[in-house]
């Protein structure tokens, strides 16, 4: 099962993932930032590139008898920096 909750969509089944992702007619590229996990819930944060438009993503993944049972995705605009906070941060990049 993949789930988008922002955009209220639940896939069901390997065949439907594959055939749906292989339908987007955008131009894809990953960068993976961090894979962090144990046993049956992982976690991976990347940075997706939609036709080089980028979106920071979250994929938590479920494991059920070694094979994905379940997989959400979290995807998230950038956004400039907050003038409020300037004096607290630095840059990732």
């Amino acid at each position: 099962m993949l789930e988008y909750p922002q955009s209220g969509e639940r896939i069901r089944g390997r065949r439907n993932i594959l055939l749906s992702r292989a339908a987007q007619p955008n131009l894809k590229r990953f960068t993976v930032r961090r894979i962090i996990g144990a046993g049956d819930l992982w976690v991976t944060e990347y940075d997706l590139s939609y036709d080089g438009r980028p979106s920071f993503t979250v994929s938590i993944m479920e494991f059920l008898a070694g094979k994905v049972a379940r997989e959400t995705q979290y995807f998230a605009d950038p956004f400039e920096p907050g003038p409020s906070r300037a004096q607290w941060v630095e840059p990732m990049r």
